[in-house]
């Protein structure tokens, strides 16, 4: 055997002493307890597995109150860090500005800063035809009928131009969506702008709306009889039969016993206790520090 040979050969054994060094030294690091410290850490997704439950449980009706606290439901698109950071500044944004309880069906009145309006401001009034997002990039829309045309403003709920939101009738309907709207009389979506508010005696129940309009004539927004509408009558008038039939096909009424699409489309029930207790827990801080607070002295 050659010199070099035999050098080579010294130099692989080196080597592959060292490598299994580190892997030893790398080993024992995990084992020494540095992996359990870690599965305890603020950034393991583990630790929600064994954390405890806050001292404070929100009631039933908070997840319908602030649903906008709630994470998305895509786990592809969650990033927990980002979602208790969120929730902080929403905290901070409803400690300014009052929102109160409203879902689409109520009549609300939306003020916002304008630098090129006669009073730098403009407020608009509408019906709530829809609430769409999570978080900070919560948003509603309101559509109300000027002149014979139909106006639609999205809102985000947390903008900071946002002034002032009123809710002048306080109300559900049969749909969590109505852009059906649209192509039913103007009558159902023209509203006062000087109109005066409903009182909603606190804590009682929300009041359910079971109207049920007639839609319009053709050409439609969308294909409103192939969605499972509750609020819309005398679609069929405006069918025809092959239309029919192919309703019939596409239609999917087992959707609602779907367990895993329902799994896939919203948040665990003891994730979303916990954040919800944890956001009663942060308002009840918050409107002690309002109770406690003083006055200025006016000289």
């Amino acid at each position: 055997m050659s010199v070099f040979r035999r050098a080579l050969i010294a130099s692989n054994i080196r080597n592959l002493e060292c490598y299994c060094g580190v892997q030893k030294r790398f080993s024992n690091t995990l084992f020494d307890g540095t992996l359990e410290k870690h599965r305890r850490s603020e950034l393991s997704h583990d630790r929600e597995k064994t954390e405890s439950f806050p001292p404070f449980e929100a009631p039933k009706d908070y997840k319908k109150k602030y649903p906008d606290f709630l994470p998305n439901a895509d786990w592809k698109k969650r990033d927990r860090i980002t979602e208790k950071l969120e929730r902080k500044d929403m905290l901070r944004r409803r400690a300014v500005l009052n929102i109160p309880e409203f879902y689409p069906g109520s009549i609300l009145a939306i003020t916002v800063s304008d630098p090129y309006a006669p009073g730098k401001y403009n407020r608009f009034v509408g019906i709530c035809i829809a609430k769409n997002g999570n978080g900070l990039r919560t948003s509603f829309t309101l559509r109300n009928v000027v002149d014979n045309i139909g106006v639609e403003i999205l809102y985000e709920l947390y903008n900071p131009t946002i002034q002032k939101v009123e809710v002048l009738k306080l109300e559900k309907r049969l749909d969590e969506e109505l852009y059906y709207l649209r192509d039913c009389d103007p009558k159902y979506s023209t509203f006062n702008f000087n109109m005066e508010p409903v009182q909603h005696p606190p804590g009682a129940p929300i009041p359910v709306n079971d109207i049920v309009l007639k839609i319009g004539p053709r050409p439609w927004n969308q294909k409103w009889h192939r969605q499972n509408l509750k609020g819309v009558e005398g679609l069929d008038e405006h069918l025809r039969e092959v239309e029919k039939k192919l309703a019939e096909k596409t239609a999917e009424p087992w959707e609602k016993y779907d367990i895993m699409k329902t799994y896939r489309n919203s948040i665990h029930e003891e994730e979303s206790e916990r954040i919800l207790s944890e956001v009663y827990e942060k308002n009840l801080h918050n409107q002690k520090l309002k109770e406690n607070r003083k006055p200025l002295k006016m000289d």
